[in-house]
């Protein structure tokens, strides 16, 4: 089955245009503060598509863990604008140097490099803006998480750690897995343990998101790195096949496309098992990793 003709579920089409609401809603607030063109590549890389998992999975947590009110909508659109943030610094040419992000021409492509840097910017502090000024009782402490997940000690340490490895070569799995729950994985599990810190969760609640979004995370890249090497740039919305041409250490390329699946089904098993506490309310939860299991399948 290819990408593109995959069914999502439908509570992540439904989380997605909530999202896309309130981000459009959002940037419009902010437009009148912030210079035309800055503002029009914002608005470009933030609103260009995308499944929107990292802010779905915030809200699946959050209503698995009992939490019924919107105060979680905030701390949705600042993952997202992060994780459009690393979008952005990922595709420049001292990083991946990559044309194509989710069918359309990267930022820097269809702005300029400058510009394409300063949006990244701007987005990844509007992030903590919208973490600081959500007016919930946990808002410092997201704040905190987000730093740590996003920066040297996760996201950012992750993608060196990428870099490096494909200056002097990487030989084993453990060694790939190591960058990707890094980079990858910090802010998917950081985005299932908000989602569960916003609904008050108790600690056997806050621990099974927390081990679902580890096993979710490491499952996203395996999923990823499959697709890399089977689907086609149109239907990726982005450059396939990029890993092989660049020599790149991942999975499929360690272990093989079948052990690769394996290793996927390992994951998304954990992730299943993980959902067992929030019996009916975590079913969504249980959906959505199945889903992204089907996207390397």
């Amino acid at each position: 089955m290819s990408f593109s003709a995959m069914q999502a579920p439908d509570f992540l089409s439904d989380y997605a245009k909530q999202v896309e609401h309130a981000l459009e809603t959002m940037l419009i607030e902010r437009k009148h503060a912030v210079s035309e063109r800055l503002w029009s590549a914002m608005h470009y890389a933030l609103l260009a598509g995308g499944k929107r998992v990292r802010p779905a999975l915030l809200l699946a947590c959050f209503h698995a863990c009992g939490g019924k009110n919107k105060d979680a909508l905030s701390a949705a659109m600042s993952i997202e604008c992060m994780h459009t943030y690393s979008l952005i610094h990922d595709d420049l040419p001292c990083m991946d140097d990559d044309d194509l992000r989710r069918g359309k021409p990267t930022c820097h492509k269809q702005f300029d490099e400058a510009t394409a840097v300063l949006a990244a910017d701007a987005l990844q502090t509007l992030a903590f803006e919208l973490l600081a000024t959500s007016g919930t009782k946990v808002s410092l402490e997201l704040v905190a998480h987000l730093a740590i997940a996003s920066g040297a000690q996760g996201m950012v340490g992750g993608q060196m750690m990428d870099m490096q490895a494909d200056s002097h070569g990487v030989s084993n799995v453990l060694e790939v897995e190591r960058i990707h729950i890094h980079k990858t994985g910090a802010l998917i599990r950081y985005s299932c343990e908000a989602g569960a810190l916003l609904a008050g969760a108790n600690q056997a609640q806050l621990q099974a998101c927390s081990r679902y979004g580890e096993a979710v995370g490491l499952l996203f890249q395996i999923a990823d790195d499959i697709l890399d090497a089977t689907a086609t740039s149109e239907a990726l919305g982005k450059s396939a096949g990029k890993d092989e041409k660049q020599h790149k250490a991942t999975y499929v390329s360690l272990e093989g496309l079948t052990r690769a699946r394996e290793l996927a089904e390992d994951m998304q098993n954990i992730a299943l098992e993980s959902c067992a506490v929030f019996e009916e309310k975590g079913k969504p939860l249980a959906a959505l990793a199945k889903y992204i299991l089907e996207r390397g399948q």
